[in-house]
């Protein structure tokens, strides 16, 4: 019987950044080419790539593009624990 091969993976071809703006908004997983990261460089050139992006949505959307204040890594999401049932809990015992 053949082995059967997994294809790639998304995140081996790109890395995901939050980026958040001078006026507090905040965009999530903005794709990056992995092969422009790394180096002594870090994760710097994601932002002028993440710039690139922003110009060309500027410019189909009319809209001046926002200065940029922070770029960090996107992270897996983090499921919140819901604290209704502590309480439902609590009150029966």
């Amino acid at each position: 019987m053949a082995k059967r091969t997994k294809s790639k993976a998304l995140d081996t071809e790109f890395t995901m950044f939050d980026v958040v703006y001078e006026d507090g908004s905040r965009t999530s997983n903005r794709r990056v080419p992995t092969a422009l990261l790394g180096g002594l460089d870090g994760d710097e050139p994601a932002r002028a790539t993440i710039m690139e992006q922003d110009e060309a949505i500027s410019e189909k959307s009319g809209k001046p593009p926002l200065a940029i204040a922070t770029i960090m890594r996107s992270g897996k999401a983090v499921v919140e624990q819901d604290n209704r049932k502590d309480e439902r809990k609590k009150r029966s015992a």
